[in-house]
C-alpha cells in the first residue's frame, strides 16, 4: 500500500495561495491515480482534484475550478496542489489518496481505511 505523507498548508488570507504536496511512498506511485480531499468542520470528507497516473488527464470539483491546480513529479513521488485566489470556504484538513482506478478515486473514496494526516489549510477573511 502506498503510505502518504501531506505539507505545505498554513494559515493565508483570503485571496492569497498555497501550494501543498504529497510525498508517498512505494516503487508503484506512478501506476496510481492520485487525488486530494479535504474536510471541513463539521462536513464530510469531499473531493477536490484528481490526476491520472501520467498527468494527461485531470479533474476538478465545482468548487475550485480555475483557482486550483493538480500536478505530480513521478521521480520525485509527489503530487501537488496548487491554490490560488483562496477563500475563507476553502478552509479544511487536506489529504491526498491514491487508487490504481481513476474512476475510483473519484466516485468511491469515502469507502478508502487509510489516509494520511492530513494538512491544515486556514484561509482569513
Amino acid at each position: 500500500q502506498v503510505q502518504l505523507v501531506e505539507s505545505g498548508g498554513g494559515l493565508v488570507q483570503a485571496g492569497g495561495s498555497l501550494r501543498l504536496s504529497c510525498a508517498a511512498s512505494g516503487r508503484t506511485f506512478s501506476s496510481y491515480a492520485m487525488g486530494w480531499f479535504r474536510q471541513a468542520p463539521g462536513k464530510e470528507r469531499e473531493f477536490v482534484a484528481a490526476i491520472s497516473w501520467s498527468g494527461g488527464s485531470t479533474y476538478y470539483a465545482d468548487s475550485v475550478k480555475g483557482r486550483f491546480t493538480i500536478s505530480r513529479d513521478n521521480a520525485k513521488n509527489t503530487v501537488y496542489l496548487q491554490m490560488n485566489s483562496l477563500k475563507p470556504e476553502d478552509t479544511a484538513v487536506y489529504y491526498c489518496n491514491a487508487d490504481s482506478d481513476f474512476l475510483n478515486l473519484l466516485l468511491n473514496s469515502a469507502s478508502y481505511d487509510y489516509w494520511g494526516q492530513g494538512t491544515q489549510v486556514t484561509v482569513s477573511s
